[in-house]
């Protein structure tokens, strides 16, 4: 009996100023090479203030998972959806991924999985969580030792605290 064709079509739920957990993987759970893990990280880091307010990101062997909160694009007095959002992200580095490899085709898997974060949980806990990701994953001793981890400064210091490298 042939396999049938399933396709997931998660809801994407936004909120408005709230920030939000994504989490996208690679097409075929193919491994990143380190120079396109770093594609990915100064990708991702380009988009804060421009379509969000990044607060923290880790970029996987296999996939990758941001913090952010979703920007209003002023040009058409709207928050940046999170299809745009993430479609900028995944197109962007696959672009560019694929031309330092040569050929064309998909780095990243279609669907995502996103989440506003309820007030309840700490987002000072879903930091952590994301950047202890490669720790739990026995990639690295201690986060700092892991290159493709940013983390946002605080408020009084714009920028980001990359922790690796």
């Amino acid at each position: 009996m042939p396999k049938a064709f399933y396709r997931r079509n998660l809801p994407h739920l936004q909120r408005d100023g709230k920030p939000h957990f994504l989490t996208f993987c690679t097409y075929r759970r193919w491994l990143l090479p380190d120079w396109a893990r770093d594609i990915t990280i100064e990708v991702c880091a380009r988009t804060h203030g421009w379509t969000i307010d990044l607060r923290a990101v880790v970029v996987m062997p296999d996939h990758v998972h941001m913090i952010f909160i979703p920007q209003i694009d002023v040009e058409r007095h709207e928050v940046f959806s999170l299809a745009r959002i993430t479609k900028a992200i995944k197109g962007t580095s696959s672009h560019l991924i694929n031309r330092r490899l040569g050929k064309s085709g998909r780095i990243w898997q279609e669907e995502s999985f996103d989440r506003a974060l309820r007030i309840s949980e700490k987002l000072d806990e879903k930091i952590d969580y994301v950047l202890n990701n490669p720790v739990r994953k026995g990639l690295v001793q201690a986060a700092k030792d892991y290159p493709w981890l940013l983390m946002a400064s605080p408020l009084a210091v714009p920028g980001f605290a990359r922790l690796g490298k």
